[in-house]
C-alpha cells in the first residue's frame, strides 16, 4: 500500500509547488475515517482511495482533485459529512465529494428508462466539473482491475456498465490508454472464452515473433536520424486482445486473416515534422492504400490530433504507424486531463502555438456541454440515451459547410444527419443537398471531405420516414418531435371542430380561453393539449363541456316521428340525431346519425384528415358513393364506416365520437377502395374460376378470398374487393346474380 510521503512525492515530481499540507490532511482524514474497513479481497478499505489517487497523480492531476480521490468514498461509506468536508477541506472539494457519492448510487446496467434517466444523472454531474469524470473513471479502473474478488453475477453487471458506459466516456474525454484498459478488463469478464482464446493467440504470435517490435523500432529510428529528424522517438507494441477481437468481430477475419498486430509510434518536435516524418516512411516503404487518415489538419472531437498509415513495413511486415507531436501525444495520452494543467499554467513544455491551441476549452469538454444540452432537448430520458449512446460509439466522418465550417458526424450519415447538425431548424426545412456541388439524394452516405450545401423550404416538414434514414441520435430526436407536433396539429384542429361542434349544440359559446381555468379537472397542462387529446378520442367533448359549464345537464329528448315505419329520432343533448328502429327484426339494432339534424358545420372531408391524423377504414370497407360516418377512436384516430354498418351500434351511447364525413376525392389520381361481398354457389367444377372471370372482367381486384362449404351442393365464398366507386361495385353484384352458378350475392357490413 502506497504511504502517504510517497504519494506527496507523485504530486510534486509534476507540480512542484503543489499543496503538501492539503494532501496530508486528506490522506489522514480518509485513513481515519476509513478505518479498519476491508475490501472484497481482504485489504484494508484504504488501500482503494490511495490507489485511485496514485492513478490520477499518473495523469498528473492537482491537488484539489487528488485529494477528492482520497475522500470520494468517506460520505457513501463512514461516518463522514458534507458539512465537515465542507469545514476542513472547503465547499469546492466537499461539492466535488458529493457530487461523486451521488454518481455511485446510480445503477446504469437496468432497464431502459431508468439507465437513460441515470445517465442523464451522470453527465449533468460532471458537466459541472470535469474533475468528477476524472476521479470517477480513475475510481473505475482500479475496481476492475480488482475485479476477481466480487461475486460472478456482480462482474458481469459491473463490466457490462464500463463497457457501454464509462469506457467510451474515457474515449470521447481522449484519454485513450484508460479506455483501452477499461474495455481490456471488461472484455476478460464479459466474454472470458474469447478473451483466452484471443489472449492465447497473441501471446503465441508474440513467442514466434521474439524481437520483431525492437528490430522494426530500430530500423524505423534510424530511417529518421539518418534523415535529420534527430529527436524522433519511435516505439511499439502489440495490440491489445480487445481490439483485435473488436477488428475480428467488425470485419468478420479470422486470427489468421489480421495483418496489422503491431503499432508504433513515431514522436517528433513540431508539425512539420510530422509531416516530414511521413514523407520519409513514406517514400522508404510501400503504403497501403486507404489507410491514411490526418488528424492533424482535422482534429478529433476528443481533441486527439495525429497522422494515421499503414505501410508493409521493415521484414515485410504490415504494420501502424501513429505520427505526432510530443505535445500532441500528451493530449492522447492524459485527454482532458491535460488540458487542466495547461489552463493552471503549470506545463512549461508547450511552445507557440500549440500551447495557445491547448489553452482553449477542450472540444472533449464542449462535446459534453453539447451533450447535456441535448438534455433540453429530448422529450424522454430513452430518446437521450439513444443519442447519447450514438455519440459515445460511433466512428466518424469530418464534412464541411460552403462557408467551410468542419461538421463531425458518425460514420454512416447522410445530408439529413449534417443538416441537423448544422441546426435544428435546418434540418426540419431540407428538402435536398449538393455534395461536392453535385444534387445528390438525401440518404448518400457522406464520405471524409464532402462539401455539404443544404437547399430548405419554408414549407417542409420532416417526413416520419426520415427517422429510419439518420444514424445521429439529434436527427431522431428532432424527426420525432417534428412528427409528433405536426400530427399534434391535426388533431388539435380536429378536436377543435368536435368542440366547436359540441359547444354550439349544446347552446354555448366554445372558446379555448374558457378552457384554462379549467384544465386541472381535464387532467392536461395546456389548453392545446387537451384540443388534441380531444381529437384524438382520448378526451370526451361532453366532459369539455361540463367542466367549463358545470351546471350543464346532459339530456336527452325524444321524439316520435313515425311509429307506422317503425323508426323514431333521438337527439342527444350534443345535437346529434340518431334514427332508430322502433319495432319489428331490426329494433335496437341500428343506431346512425339521421340526414337531417341541426346546422351545423361542413363535414370534414376524408382527404383532408388522411395527411396526418390516422384515418382507416372498418374491415369490411367503404366505396365512394356510400354515405359514411367517422368515429373516433381512442388513440387510434378516426375509423370510417358505411352508414349501414351494425358495428355503429356499439357507440350509440357516445354521440360525441360521431364525426360527420364526407368523400373528397382526388379525380386526377383515383383510388381503389375496399368492400366485402358474400356469394353463396353451387358446387361445380369451374365456379370459383366463373367468379373470378366476373371481377377481372369488370376491372375489379380481389384483395382476399375465402371459402367455407356450407352444404353438401353449396359453397359459401367471402372475397374482399377493391373497386373504384359505388357504381362500379353495383355493376359487380348484378353481374354475380345473373351467373348460373350463384345462387346469392349480398355486401357484408361489420
Amino acid at each position: 500500500m502506497m504511504r502517504q510521503y510517497e504519494l506527496v512525492e507523485r504530486v510534486q515530481k509534476y507540480k512542484p509547488d503543489a499543496n503538501e499540507a492539503l494532501l496530508n490532511k486528506a490522506y489522514v482524514y480518509a485513513m481515519q475515517k476509513h478505518g479498519q474497513q476491508k475490501r472484497a479481497s481482504g485489504d484494508p478499505y484504504i488501500s482503494h482511495p490511495l490507489e485511485v489517487a496514485a492513478i490520477l497523480t499518473e495523469l498528473r492531476m492537482d491537488e484539489s482533485t487528488i485529494a477528492v480521490a482520497l475522500l470520494h468514498d468517506t460520505i457513501e461509506d463512514t461516518t463522514a459529512t458534507r458539512a465537515e468536508i465542507d469545514e476542513l477541506f472547503g465547499e469546492e472539494i466537499g461539492r466535488l465529494v458529493e457530487g461523486l457519492t451521488k454518481i455511485k448510487k446510480l445503477d446504469l446496467v437496468s432497464r431502459k428508462a431508468k439507465q437513460a434517466e441515470n445517465l442523464r444523472k451522470l453527465l449533468l454531474a460532471i458537466s459541472d466539473d470535469v474533475r468528477v469524470l476524472l476521479v470517477k473513471l480513475a475510481d473505475r479502473l482500479h475496481n476492475m482491475r480488482t475485479m476477481e474478488h466480487m461475486p460472478a453475477d456482480k462482474r458481469a453487471r459491473i463490466s457490462e456498465e464500463t463497457m457501454d458506459i464509462y469506457a467510451p466516456l474515457a474515449g470521447r474525454m481522449g484519454m485513450q490508454d484508460m479506455r483501452e484498459e477499461l474495455e481490456q478488463l471488461s472484455f476478460k469478464y464479459l466474454n472470458p472464452e474469447a478473451y483466452e482464446t484471443v489472449t492465447n493467440r497473441l501471446r503465441e504470435l508474440s513467442e514466434r515473433n521474439e524481437g520483431l517490435i525492437h528490430k522494426i523500432e530500430d530500423e524505423l529510428r534510424d530511417l529518421l536520424v539518418a534523415n535529420g529528424l534527430l529527436e524522433a522517438e519511435v516505439t511499439g507494441r502489440q495490440k491489445k486482445a480487445y481490439s483485435v477481437f473488436r477488428k475480428m468481430q467488425s470485419k468478420s477475419l479470422s486470427f489468421e486473416q489480421l495483418s496489422d498486430v503491431y503499432g508504433f509510434r513515431i514522436l517528433v518536435g513540431s508539425v512539420a515534422d510530422c509531416y516530414r516524418a511521413l514523407g520519409i516512411v513514406h517514400t522508404r516503404w510501400r503504403v497501403v492504400p486507404g489507410r491514411f487518415k490526418d488528424y492533424i489538419s482535422t482534429p478529433k472531437q476528443n481533441d486527439y490530433r495525429s497522422l494515421h498509415t499503414t505501410i508493409v513495413g521493415p521484414s515485410r511486415q504490415r504494420i501502424e504507424l501513429q505520427i505526432r507531436t510530443f505535445h500532441m501525444h500528451e493530449i492522447a495520452e492524459y485527454g482532458i486531463a491535460a488540458h487542466t494543467l495547461y489552463k493552471d499554467g503549470t506545463n512549461t513544455n508547450a511552445g507557440g502555438g500549440e500551447a495557445d491551441l491547448l489553452s482553449r476549452e477542450s472540444s472533449a469538454y464542449s462535446w459534453l456541454r453539447h451533450t447535456i444540452e441535448a438534455l433540453a432537448e429530448g422529450d424522454n430520458a430513452e430518446e437521450f440515451l439513444e443519442h447519447t449512446k450514438l455519440e459515445l460509439f460511433q466512428d466518424q466522418v469530418f464534412c464541411f459547410t460552403p462557408k467551410g465550417k468542419l461538421i463531425a458526424l458518425p460514420r454512416g450519415a447522410t445530408p439529413i444527419d449534417f443538416a441537423y447538425a448544422v441546426h435544428t431548424n435546418v434540418g426540419d426545412t431540407c428538402v435536398g443537398a449538393k455534395i461536392n456541388g453535385r444534387m445528390m439524394p438525401l440518404v448518400t452516405r457522406l464520405a471524409n471531405g464532402d462539401e455539404v450545401e443544404i437547399i430548405r423550404s419554408g414549407v417542409q416538414v420532416p417526413p416520419a420516414a426520415w427517422e429510419e434514414i439518420v444514424v445521429t441520435g439529434k436527427a431522431r430526436a428532432a424527426i420525432r418531435r417534428a412528427t409528433r407536433l405536426a400530427i399534434r396539429k391535426q388533431y388539435s384542429g380536429l378536436g377543435h371542430r368536435i368542440l366547436e361542434r359540441t359547444f354550439e349544440r349544446a347552446g354555448k359559446a366554445f372558446s379555448r380561453d374558457a378552457m384554462k381555468p379549467v384544465l386541472h379537472r381535464l387532467g392536461h397542462k395546456d389548453v392545446e393539449d387537451a384540443v388534441a387529446a380531444v381529437g384524438r378520442g382520448e378526451l370526451s367533448s361532453l366532459d369539455v363541456l361540463k367542466a367549463v359549464y358545470p351546471d350543464f345537464k346532459d339530456e336527452r329528448v325524444t321524439v316520435k316521428q313515425s311509429s307506422d315505419d317503425g323508426w323514431f329520432n333521438v337527439r342527444s343533448a350534443s345535437g346529434m340525431v340518431f334514427r332508430i328502429p322502433d319495432k319489428g327484426p331490426q329494433a335496437g339494432a341500428l343506431a346512425v346519425p339521421t340526414e337531417e339534424g341541426p346546422d351545423g358545420p361542413e363535414p370534414v372531408p376524408i382527404r383532408g384528415l388522411s395527411a396526418n391524423v390516422q384515418v382507416r377504414f372498418a374491415p369490411s370497407g367503404a366505396v365512394p358513393g356510400d354515405r359514411i360516418v367517422g368515429i373516433v377512436e381512442k388513440g387510434n384516430g378516426i375509423t370510417i364506416y358505411p352508414i349501414q354498418a351494425p358495428a355503429l351500434q356499439k357507440f350509440d351511447n357516445e354521440p360525441d365520437r360521431w364525426i360527420d364525413v364526407r368523400w373528397d376525392l382526388d379525380e386526377e389520381n383515383k383510388s381503389r377502395f375496399s368492400a366485402r361481398i358474400l356469394v353463396n354457389v353451387i358446387n361445380e367444377p369451374g365456379a370459383l374460376a366463373t367468379i373470378s372471370r366476373v371481377i377481372a372482367d369488370l376491372d375489379v381486384n380481389i384483395r382476399t378470398l375465402s371459402m367455407v362449404r356450407v352444404a353438401t351442393d353449396f359453397t359459401e365464398i367471402s372475397v374482399d374487393v377493391e373497386v373504384w366507386d359505388l357504381r362500379q361495385f353495383g355493376q359487380l353484384l348484378s353481374r354475380l346474380k345473373e351467373q348460373d352458378c350463384v345462387s346469392t350475392v349480398r355486401r357484408v357490413y361489420d
